[in-house]
């Protein structure tokens, strides 16, 4: 792998982005094709920056079915498929579920033979139940399953030829006369210098928009480039709406989920008053309740546990702040009344709880069965053996659509592909637990190969090519030159209103105002600051994406994975599910006027 310093650069692929689906693309194109050159930029530097390279939790997944995976034979990957289409809220394209279940035990062993340290019993992978799934299909490493996957990843690209420009920002897309895409225009994010980048090919793999959050837990520069890039070019936008918001650590980002909720802490506020009594009349159901949480942790409608989402998102509208307390048992806790069926799902817990010491506090409970955690958060700061408490908020952490593929990773736009949580239509509304990772992997070697066959046929640079670029140069000087407001209280404005309007409660009032906000915002034009010209640009396709984002959910008027709608802000249920209504996908375009949103069929199964 060669490092190259930013200047007007060609390529036959141009991978965007350097997480896990960005690695994999690489990789896949320069594994097919060796002759063809690979370029991959990325805003950060390889290995410390992105959410593959630094996102953790109390135990991340890699979801596959593998030889050895429940139910077992030649058709195992059915039951996965059907488990992502159903999740999904039937808004998922069937044919692309059906290909992530399909390509997972190959996903898995690319992995596994770059020595990713999977844990294994008896030489097999040990797998675990995650949200929603019928069979446990969970692969770990532990918290760092992603920073592991990422570093072998990168390893193994480090003995590649491909080259890579690190802390550079694209910009711009160039499509040329024939609608094909020709390169990019790319801005040095030191000296916020613009160059070319000609190119054969080009792979989205940006990631998501968590900064369009004030409450996200994606580490910095994820401001939806990817999205932005796409709709810009010409490509729809599906199921944006759908964004995961998780019980997250304030302080560290950690999600709260999996063993953490299982065992069954208090959630108190600053006030000491505890949360959740005040929305269970049994204090059993409330924290079985909390126990089924930890398998359906991305609030979303179709599991109960959303009333604990709920609950401490209505406690930090009202200024007040929530933590996990681990020191002490819950008021009313009796562990012999906790629904059986949901602990037997759980051995190793089930087993524990039957013990005296599991009445003895939530901690000895987190001690027993996910230690790790504990570990964790002392290392950073949380000493839960001391009585610190962990403060939580609904945060942000994945998006579930984005730039519209087709079975090769293809967009609307030729020669323009996209992978992992950049790309959409693979996903609907929810996924089960451990597919991102398996979906940057996949459709990252979807992508790759798609790229370099596109690229070996593509007739690259010519005229039309040239005109193309200038144009893009053209567009980007004009953003840079806008007038408007600074960048950074932009994107305050944008964050706040994602926060207050497109959380846990959605209303279409509250989404109605955050989009006129927005949208002035837009057209009063975001100026570059301080900060410099790449993060003026961050920001406007950060705002960009809050726009359509913010439309697709006003126009979703039903409740459906993690987007609940209620009629009024202070209603304690939200809207039912509306399948006559809105069981099809919100698919956003840029039109000459601004976005044009439609109602379209996803792709079912047998069709």
């Amino acid at each position: 792998m060669e490092r190259v310093q930013p200047g007007d650069l060609a390529c036959d692929v141009l991978v965007v982005g350097g997480g896990g689906a960005g690695l994999r693309a690489a990789l896949a194109a320069v594994e097919s094709a060796p002759d063809r050159r690979v370029l991959l930029a990325t805003k950060g530097r390889l290995g410390q920056s992105g959410t593959t390279a630094l996102s953790c939790s109390d135990r991340m997944a890699f979801h596959a079915t593998l030889a050895h995976t429940e139910p077992g034979g030649p058709d195992a990957w059915r039951p996965h498929a059907e488990d992502v289409y159903r999740i999904g809220g039937a808004v998922s394209d069937w044919d692309l579920a059906e290909i992530l279940a399909r390509e997972s035990a190959a996903a898995f062993a690319y992995l596994d033979a770059l020595g990713v340290p999977f844990v294994k019993r008896e030489g097999r992978a040990d797998q675990f139940l995650t949200d929603g799934s019928v069979y446990a299909r969970a692969c770990y490493t532990g918290p760092y399953t992603a920073n592991h996957i990422h570093q072998a990843l990168l390893r193994k690209l480090e003995t590649t030829p491909a080259r890579v420009v690190e802390e550079c920002l694209v910009a711009e897309l160039a499509v040329d006369d024939g609608g094909r895409v020709a390169g990019a225009v790319v801005v040095d994010a030191e000296a916020g210098r613009p160059f070319g980048v000609r190119a054969g090919a080009v792979v989205l793999a940006t990631g998501g928009a968590g900064e369009a959050y004030a409450t996200h837990v994606y580490p910095p520069g994820m401001t939806g480039d990817g999205y932005a890039l796409g709709l810009g070019a010409g490509c729809p936008l599906v199921n944006l709406e759908f964004v995961q918001l998780g019980l997250c650590s304030v302080e560290t980002k950690l999600a709260c989920s999996g063993s953490m909720m299982r065992a069954l802490p208090r959630f108190v506020d600053d006030r000491g008053d505890e949360l959740l009594l005040a929305y269970f009349s049994d204090p059993t159901t409330a924290y079985d309740t909390v126990f089924l949480k930890g398998a359906s942790w991305p609030v979303s409608c179709e599991h109960a546990s959303w009333i604990v989402d709920l609950a401490v998102a209505r406690a930090r509208a009202a200024g007040r702040r929530v933590y996990l307390d681990y020191s002490a048992n819950p008021r009313g806790l009796d562990l012999s009344r906790l629904d059986r069926a949901a602990l037997a799902r759980y051995a190793n817990v089930a087993r524990f709880y039957e013990t005296p010491e599991a009445t003895v506090s939530p901690l000895a409970r987190l001690q027993a069965i996910n230690p790790a955690s504990v570990q964790w958060l002392a290392k950073r700061g949380i000493d839960l053996a001391a009585g610190d408490r962990v403060e939580i908020a609904p945060a942000a952490q994945h998006f579930q659509g984005g730039v519209k593929i087709r079975r090769r990773a293809d967009t609307a736009v030729p020669g323009l592909f996209a992978a992992g949580e950049c790309a959409g239509g693979q996903h609907g509304a929810n996924r089960p637990g451990g597919h991102s990772l398996l979906d940057g992997q996949v459709f990252g070697r979807i992508a790759g190969q798609a790229a370099a066959e596109w690229a070996g046929r593509a007739r690259t640079g010519g005229e039309s090519a040239s005109r193309a670029l200038a144009a893009a140069a053209s567009r980007l000087a004009s953003r840079l030159g806008a007038g408007g407001v600074p960048a950074g209280d932009a994107r305050r404005e944008v964050q706040s209103w994602m926060d207050r309007s497109a959380g846990v409660v959605r209303t279409a009032g509250a989404l109605g105002r955050a989009l006129m906000e927005v949208r002035r915002l837009r057209a009063e034009g975001i100026a570059v600051d301080e900060r410099g010209p790449a993060f003026s640009l961050e920001t406007q396709h950060l705002a960009q994406v809050a726009e359509a984002l913010l439309a697709a959910a006003l126009l979703r008027r039903e409740s459906r994975g993690p987007h609940l709608f209620f009629g009024r802000e202070d209603d304690l249920a939200p809207l039912p599910r509306d399948d006559a209504a809105c069981g099809r996908c919100v698919v956003v375009r840029q039109g000459p006027d601004g976005l044009r949103l439609t109602l379209e069929e996803p792709v079912r199964p047998g069709g």
